[in-house]
């Protein structure tokens, strides 16, 4: 059984946002593990390391952690397709169990285009999420992940 065999029952997140910035730096944000780090996670679980063996076939990682607690929250997976400045899709997968059980595999698919008027427009599809209660989750945490790489955008982009 594939994952699209497995995932296509489950539940996708679709989002669409639009960024006051050139298309090449929204690209850089997604593909420089040092750029990366300072937008990746919700404010509440903000990127503390992200690493990127960034070609078809290589694994990114990135570990989260609450201001709070301290705690640490590690995600990875495998690169699929890379098409530079259009489209990124990659596995995504937590390293441990959550409230609504233990983690799945899940495919992000990061699609950019030029905004007409300007700016860049970014397609965002998570699909292959387990539960309806992880899609909620899931879309609360890009979104405000996708606030923070807005305001970072905003800031000029300089890591």
């Amino acid at each position: 059984m594939t994952f699209a065999d497995t995932a296509s029952t489950r539940p996708t997140l679709k989002m669409q946002r639009h960024f006051d910035a050139p298309r090449a730096l929204v690209w850089r944000a997604w593909t420089n593990p040092e750029v990366m780090v300072l937008w990746l996670g919700p404010v509440e679980w903000p990127a503390v390391s992200a690493t990127q063996d960034l070609r078809v076939g290589g694994e990114w990682r990135a570990c989260l952690r609450s201001p709070d607690t301290g705690q640490n929250l590690w995600q990875g997976g495998v690169y699929r397709e890379i098409v530079p400045e259009e489209r990124l899709v990659f596995t995504f997968k937590w390293d441990e169990s959550h409230e609504d059980g233990p983690p799945v595999d899940t495919l992000v698919t990061v699609q950019l285009r030029d905004a007409p008027g300007g700016g860049a427009l970014m397609d965002f599809t998570h699909e292959g999420l387990k539960s309806e209660a992880s899609l909620t989750g899931h879309r609360h945490g890009w979104t405000s992940t996708f606030e923070r790489l807005e305001a970072f955008l905003a800031a000029g982009g300089a890591a």
